[in-house]
């Protein structure tokens, strides 16, 4: 996902990368988070990973999951990015938390894209055989809590999610927002289930 270098409404070059102002027409550009969400699949005492078949992290375990689609509630995201990446349906059980990364190898990369991504727990309901996208992950395997290998994407981060979800499940299940109705004519709203 390259940065921004053309104004997207007249087309010049921008004197840099966002947040910028074109210096042909005066349209601002700005560099905006995308906003993710995964899901950390619980199984009993099993996490699901899948290892990463594409860059940033190639090779490194992750949890499914994936960029928010136009208008789509990050729930949404997660049961969708979670039967695309394992073919696993998903129930969303609890909100874990937003974390805040830079989507690539090298955080210092100028095209360096940063996420937000809401990580929510979720427990495996069936599985389509044959149905994980191979372009997404080359592997799917289930790891005891002590037993998560070391390499995960995003570093650092995953560990911690893993870890707020181990803690999560060691207490009651705070009740979960649902994802809003779809409606045309008014705006997103969560309501409780």
């Amino acid at each position: 996902m390259p940065a921004v270098r053309f104004c997207s409404a007249c087309g010049a070059a921008l004197p840099s990368a966002p947040p910028v102002r074109c210096e042909a027409c005066g349209a601002r550009h700005w560099l905006n988070p995308k906003p993710c969400a995964n899901a950390i699949v619980v199984d009993g005492g099993r996490i699901l990973l899948g290892r990463r078949a594409h860059e940033p992290w190639l090779g490194r375990f992750g949890s499914p999951g994936g960029f928010c689609e136009l208008g789509e509630h990050p729930i949404e995201t997660v049961v969708r990015e979670a039967r695309e990446e394992t073919g696993y349906a998903v129930e969303v059980r609890a909100y874990l938390g937003t974390w805040v990364d830079v989507y690539a190898d090298d955080p210092s990369e100028r095209d360096a894209v940063v996420i937000n991504v809401a990580y929510y727990l979720a427990t495996p309901l069936a599985r389509e055989p044959g149905s994980a996208d191979p372009h997404e992950v080359s592997e799917l395997a289930w790891f005891a809590w002590d037993e998560v290998p070391r390499e995960l994407a995003p570093p650092g981060t995953l560990e911690a999610v893993l870890e707020a979800a181990r803690s999560a499940l060691a207490r009651p299940l705070p009740e979960l927002l649902d994802a809003p109705p779809r409606s045309s004519t008014s705006p997103a709203r969560t309501r409780r289930r």
